[in-house]
């Protein structure tokens, strides 16, 4: 292994242990750490020793390669960090991104869903489970499906956090359970009525097939964490959306997450609530949030004041 390679796992061991970073961000910030030691190889030199102006190449070179503002934040973001913590470490003096004049990332909006659009998906998912037989695999999935719907849209959950479930989840009879998000940080998450039914369903449908019947986790599956891969859950909930009438390219897990928030702000929820709600640890993620509010204000005052004829 190279003398970058050997830094890169050091600062991947400290993200994991020190910060809790997910098995996801680990892996993208390999891939990130690793391509910009390839360029600097490239050169006949090494990430670990780059210097400010090998940087500011660096940097030139994703523009010339025409990468996405957001990936060249990213991508300065982890090299950033890495550097941080070679300096920290007493393996470098210095920290050659210190006056780095990093890309700016605009934040877009997030994609929405109506609620309208999210009656038709919930709608569509129940409609599909009464037209399965009751132990057949196809009635397995149409439940699993509806449940995870149900679930997500009333929670606002991760959909990492929401797949990872445990069964005793659905076996308390509770308004509440708590989850541990990013940064292994607990938080409480609520539970609608209409998704504790659906889980009491899920379970029942759950128990006539043996081989799951017994899992630990609330959405088990034959993969190797034992529960149901977030990528099977997106492609499922793309084809419901289709067969719901609704884009399946404006539609997934996080897009349903988004439309959590977006509903409570835009039915009187207040900021600080919904931010608690998502596990936002600042408030400024949330706030991307507030334009939904924007119509509902403007005809407030349109209604309201005496002089806005």
């Amino acid at each position: 292994m190279s003398g970058s390679g050997v830094r890169i796992e050091a600062f991947l061991e400290m993200m994991a242990a020190e910060r809790g970073a997910s098995d996801n961000t680990l892996s993208s910030y390999r891939r990130d750490l690793e391509d910009a030691d390839a360029f600097f190889s490239a050169g006949g030199g090494s990430l670990a020793t780059a210097s400010p102006a090998g940087v500011s190449s660096w940097i030139a070179d994703m523009g010339r390669r025409h990468f996405a503002a957001s990936t060249q934040a990213r991508k300065t973001s982890a090299i950033r960090q890495f550097f941080k913590f070679l300096y920290a470490e007493g393996i470098r003096t210095d920290d050659p991104t210190g006056l780095l004049d990093a890309p700016k990332k605009g934040r877009a909006l997030p994609k929405l869903l109506s609620e309208n659009e999210v009656k038709k998906l919930l709608d569509r998912a129940e409609e599909e489970i009464g037209r399965a037989q009751p132990g057949s695999s196809e009635r397995f999935a149409a439940q699993r499906l509806s449940t995870l719907l149900e679930l997500l849209y009333a929670s606002g959950l991760r959909v990492s956090e929401l797949v990872a479930l445990p069964a005793t989840v659905a076996k308390r009879n509770e308004r509440f359970f708590v989850v541990r998000g990013k940064g292994r940080k607990e938080r409480m998450v609520p539970l609608s009525t209409n998704a504790k039914r659906s889980m009491t369903a899920w379970l029942d449908e759950r128990a006539r097939h043996p081989g799951w019947a017994q899992s630990s986790w609330l959405f088990p599956a034959a993969s190797k964490e034992g529960y149901l891969p977030r990528q099977v859950f997106a492609r499922e909930l793309k084809g419901l959306s289709a067969r719901a009438g609704i884009s399946a390219a404006k539609t997934s897990p996080h897009v349903l997450r988004h439309a959590f928030a977006s509903h409570l702000l835009q039915n009187g929820a207040d900021l600080r609530s919904v931010q608690q709600l998502l596990g936002h640890s600042d408030i400024s993620t949330t706030q991307i949030y507030t334009h939904v509010l924007e119509k509902r204000l403007r005809d407030l005052v349109q209604n309201n004041h005496p002089l806005a004829d």
